[in-house]
């Protein structure tokens, strides 16, 4: 049960990669699932118009009375978009396809890059420890609204050719937003994800993220494993799927590790 007299916030983090197919939603969900089975009281927020997150978490459309939409564009209250998922502890702030077009009718509010940033800062939000919210595969407004409503940012970065190219213009949009609207806003790691250790370009991919990035790169890599890609055609979390597989070993290890950070 939530406990709205807890004094704290939680740590806001948004997840983008402007590059798709990348293990964004992936690493949302089975984050998220990894912190709530840490004993972590943890909301997604679905900013993605793919409704993926909420689908992979169980949650049908028709249950989706309220979304993000309603939030950003009619003032909907936080506390009536807010869905119980199947995981303990595991909360989410579904979405629809009717935020595909929020990016074009936002663009007439003068707080179009804050509607999020509001949205949270209410007293319902000091009973979580974490707050992900899953962005879309781009760097629009709704991934701006994500970014300055976060306290940071986590990249996933798959173990592909070219990872790194598609980060420069990521570290852009990140600089602009600190110089603008979130100067607190800083970056919590990349993730390499999908990885081969029997692939050379996954190992040359991961020493050039390290090479270049130091310490951002969490030292919690995340496998390339069939459980993981199995999971949501069940519409569950891997750690539900199957708590014994390396996919989900991987996602605890990464969230003790993101816990246990600075």
């Amino acid at each position: 049960m939530l406990d709205p007299s807890r004094p704290q916030g939680p740590k806001i983090i948004a997840v983008t990669n402007q590059k798709g197919g990348v293990g964004k939603t992936t690493t949302t969900i089975n984050l998220g699932a990894a912190l709530a089975e840490s004993g972590k009281n943890v909301l997604l927020i679905d900013l993605d118009p793919q409704g993926n997150a909420s689908t992979g978490l169980g949650i049908e459309a028709h249950d989706r009375k309220l979304t993000t939409y309603d939030m950003l564009l009619d003032d909907a209250p936080l506390s009536k978009i807010l869905v119980e998922t199947p995981v303990d502890g595991l909360w989410i702030a579904p979405a629809t396809t009717d935020l595909s077009s929020a990016d074009i009718e936002l663009v007439a509010n003068e707080k179009r890059s804050h509607l999020l940033h509001d949205a949270v800062r209410v007293a319902e939000m000091v009973s979580f420890d974490y707050v992900l919210i899953d962005c879309p595969p781009s760097l629009n407004l709704l991934t701006v609204n994500a970014m300055v409503a976060a306290n940071s940012v986590l990249v996933p970065l798959q173990s592909e050719f070219f990872a790194l190219e598609g980060l420069s213009q990521l570290m852009l949009t990140i600089r602009e937003v600190r110089q603008t609207a979130n100067p607190d806003l800083r970056i919590e790691g990349v993730v390499l994800t999908m990885y081969d250790a029997r692939n050379n370009l996954s190992r040359q991919v991961e020493a050039d993220a390290r090479d270049n990035l130091g310490d951002l790169v969490f030292d919690t890599i995340i496998p390339r494993n069939v459980r993981v890609s199995e999971a949501p055609s069940f519409a569950l979390p891997v750690l539900t799927y199957d708590p014994q597989s390396k996919g989900s070993q991987a996602y605890r290890d990464l969230a003790s590790e993101l816990i246990t950070r600075k």
